[in-house]
């Protein structure tokens, strides 16, 4: 059997990005976010490539084609596992 292949991953150009945060809206597993430039501007950025799933509705809902899908060129780590129960609790 053939190890699937990596879904692609969202590039994005900070030359065309404006900071407008569609594309963190509209994001389902919410891996993308807005960061502070030192220009006082903002920018968006992919802070959890694990949990990307490839669904390329950033890429579509960007105003500024600013997002280009991209094969990724490393395998991905896994995303982080949510928080679990608590110590010293049962599940």
């Amino acid at each position: 059997m053939k190890p699937r292949r990596a879904p692609p991953l969202p590039h994005i150009d900070p030359a065309r990005c404006t900071g407008c945060g569609w594309c963190a809206a509209v994001c389902p597993p919410h891996v993308l976010s807005l960061v502070p430039m030192p220009d006082h501007t903002k920018t968006s950025v992919l802070h959890n490539v694990g949990g990307c799933t490839g669904c390329s509705l950033c890429e579509t809902r960007c105003p500024f084609q600013a997002i280009t899908m991209q094969a990724a060129t490393t395998p991905r780590a896994p995303a982080a596992p949510g928080p679990g129960p608590s110590p010293g609790t049962t599940a």
